[in-house]
């Protein structure tokens, strides 16, 4: 039994999640159903994906058209960029990304995946396991993405084939285990007649798990499944403001956002790179005070002790600090239509802070497709490589396993101001 499934009816939240698959597996299909039979389609929205349909002779309503919001994208009947689509139940709220399936959209994948906490990859259980599956699986174990859901679509395309379903399965999980993709769940649905996605239909007597939703439902959400270390970047130094205005504050604080655990008042800290050490005097956010400020919430810390604290700084507790280097080993994802050049360099930003990076060495390029390691003197778009950077100023890290916000970062073209790298911190 996975983590998902043995945590039935836990509220957990905002869950952010992201469908992948081969061309034409159904991920708009499937989002589209998901939002009809959860009712979370506006009348004006369903009565124009109805008018797209009859112009292209369809009887039924498309549902893919749901996500495929573009216009070249509806013209080739494919999904190009990624769509974002943000819906809620009576017990959570979702964001969804649908990613393009293609290779050449692999940088599209990236970015939709460095937020999502699970991951649904679509196979047709006509085709069974391809060498798109095995891309995007390793993509999403790649970013991180703690569950997997791997839904075998067109089932009623298939007579709703047990022994088919057992045999996709068994392919998927050999493959996982060469990953170590551990927390797996595996349902049979039919995207177009809506079987096993919010409703169980009647098709598929012989699975006796839950739903899609019953999945989602329960599936946990981001910081909720382990006690995470402190993390909280400096984003902006808040001045006192003597003016007699008494709006304005008259205190020296801190302004940013908690990345990761929790700071209680009267909780010793230290202050990184400078490794000054003060405590918590207190925590505001829109002029109330606070005991305790956890993940995800952007708060003012003020601090007993004068020390110095600039923006990029980071402040975490005494006993469970972070790492403070001025060299990163990193898996890289180009972004950048400009193949990456060795000889330049380039800016990186991590959390709030910025410094100019060298590139050491590119260790090896993977080959997405194959998962093979293979030598590389460049990178052009959408290459994912091991990549050794040297560091201007030192960075205050964790590894990106451990901790996907202060592990991750971006690489800019200082030329263009552009985003032409994405990276985690091994």
């Amino acid at each position: 039994m996975s983590a998902i499934e043995s945590l039935p009816g836990i509220d957990n939240g905002l869950l952010r999640f992201l469908t992948c698959g081969s061309v034409d597996d159904g991920k708009s299909t499937l989002i589209g159903r998901l939002l009809f039979d959860t009712k979370a389609i506006l009348a004006d929205t369903l009565h124009a994906m109805a008018r797209t349909s009859a112009r292209r002779g369809l009887e039924a309503v498309d549902l893919s058209l749901l996500t495929d919001g573009l216009s070249a994208e509806r013209e080739q009947g494919i999904t190009i960029d990624v769509a974002y689509r943000y819906f809620t139940t009576g017990r959570r709220k979702y964001i969804i990304a649908d990613a393009p399936g293609h290779e050449q959209y692999t940088r599209n994948m990236v970015t939709a995946a460095s937020t999502a906490n699970l991951a649904i990859i679509l196979i047709d259980a006509r085709k069974g396991v391809l060498t798109q599956t095995r891309r995007h699986s390793y993509l999403a174990h790649l970013l991180g993405i703690p569950h997997v859901v791997v839904a075998i679509n067109k089932m009623d395309l298939v007579d709703y084939d047990h022994a088919i379903y057992e045999r996709i399965r068994g392919e998927y999980l050999e493959f996982a285990a060469t990953l170590g993709i551990g927390d797996v769940t595996f349902i049979p649905l039919s995207a177009l007649n809506g079987d096993m996605i919010v409703d169980r239909g009647e098709n598929l007597d012989w699975y006796g798990g839950p739903t899609l939703l019953d999945l989602l439902e329960s599936a946990p959400g981001a910081h909720s499944e382990r006690d995470e270390r402190f993390r909280f970047p400096v984003q902006f130094v808040c001045r006192p403001q003597r003016s007699g205005d008494p709006k304005l504050h008259d205190y020296r604080g801190f302004m940013g956002r908690v990345e990761s655990g929790e700071v209680v008042v009267g909780d010793e800290i230290l202050v990184l790179p400078s490794e000054q050490r003060s405590r918590v005097k207190a925590i505001e956010i829109h002029g109330r005070s606070l005991p305790r400020a956890i993940a995800e919430q952007s708060v003012t810390l003020l601090l007993e002790d004068e020390i110095d604290v600039s923006r990029g700084d980071m402040i975490v507790h005494v006993e469970k600090s972070a790492r403070v280097t001025r060299r990163i080993e990193t898996m890289l994802c180009w972004l950048g239509e400009t193949a990456l050049d060795p000889g330049r360099k380039y800016l990186i930003r991590q959390t709030t802070r910025e410094t100019k990076a060298a590139i050491e060495a590119i260790s090896y390029r993977l080959d997405i497709n194959t998962l093979q390691q293979m030598p590389a003197e460049h990178l052009g778009m959408n290459d994912i490589a091991y990549v050794i950077f040297k560091l201007a100023r030192p960075l205050c890290l964790d590894a990106y396993a451990e901790n996907r916000s202060t592990g991750a970062f971006i690489v800019i073209d200082e030329t263009t101001n552009n985003t032409v790298g994405a990276g985690m911190i091994l």
